[in-house]
């Protein structure tokens, strides 16, 4: 395992409050050459560690990691946002079901996906409010008209021929990383179409898409408030490594 995966092994384990050891044997051959173990901050054995020093594989040390990740941030939950709680409609007083307007149920179609069109604005603006963000249809269609020409058009699934999901990817040269870095900088599904693999299919599509044009990371921006798309980003195998912090020019 290379210097530099090593080094995003020891920031996961400092994530959880541990901390990576590393052999300090330097000739291949040897017992211990190549080891790594974990210990707590206060320097007690974890995981891969005797009295003589690292024993664990960088293999061992990351499934232990993500093993961790999972436990602490409980199951997937197969939506990008916190599902809004809705009002009981009042019942009458004879107790029948007053008449009213109901949502067609979506058919059980086939999921599609596909590049954004700049047509799709008009769903992108009630995705987008599930997200607790108001944006207007005319500067939605404008940006996507311009990730198009930067082949960074975003991703979208439909079901019978409604978009109910949107992914936005784009990516970047960092001046410490040998490879570019990609980023989903949004990611959402409608509520009606929630618990059929959705969000996983679009993250799995933007993964390919980044990879195909080069990235050797994928990077997730989220809300500190959406806990439950921080369960299912772990679950997708992705490691919080660091806060954001934001400004508005």
């Amino acid at each position: 395992m290379s210097d530099l995966r090593l080094d995003e092994l020891a920031e996961s384990a400092r994530n959880r409050g541990l901390r990576l050891v590393r052999s300090r044997v330097r000739r291949p051959g040897k017992r211990r050459f190549g080891k790594v173990g974990l210990t707590d901050r206060a320097g007690k054995p974890v995981l891969g560690m005797d009295a003589g020093g690292p024993t664990g594989t960088p293999e061992e040390i990351e499934d232990y990691l993500r093993n961790i990740g999972a436990r602490d941030w409980g199951a997937s939950l197969d939506s990008a946002v916190l599902p809004r709680k809705k009002k009981a409609a009042p019942r009458p007083a004879n107790d029948v079901e007053p008449a009213r307007k109901r949502a067609a149920p979506l058919s059980p179609a086939k999921p599609k996906i596909r590049d954004a069109k700049p047509g799709d604005a008009d769903m992108f603006v009630e995705l987008v409010e599930l997200l607790g963000k108001d944006v207007e249809e005319k500067g939605v269609r404008k940006r996507i008209g311009s990730l198009i020409k930067q082949r960074l058009a975003p991703l979208v699934v439909t079901l019978d021929k409604k978009v109910v999901g949107l992914c936005g990817v784009d990516s970047m040269i960092a001046i410490h990383r040998p490879r570019p870095v990609g980023r989903i900088n949004i990611l959402v599904v409608a509520e009606e179409a929630r618990g059929q693999g959705i969000g996983r299919l679009l993250v799995e599509a933007a993964e390919a898409k980044l990879r195909a044009d080069g990235c050797g990371m994928v990077e997730v921006t989220s809300n500190d408030r959406l806990a439950s798309a921080h369960a299912f980003y772990r679950h997708m195998g992705y490691e919080r490594t660091s806060i954001r912090f934001a400004k508005t020019l």
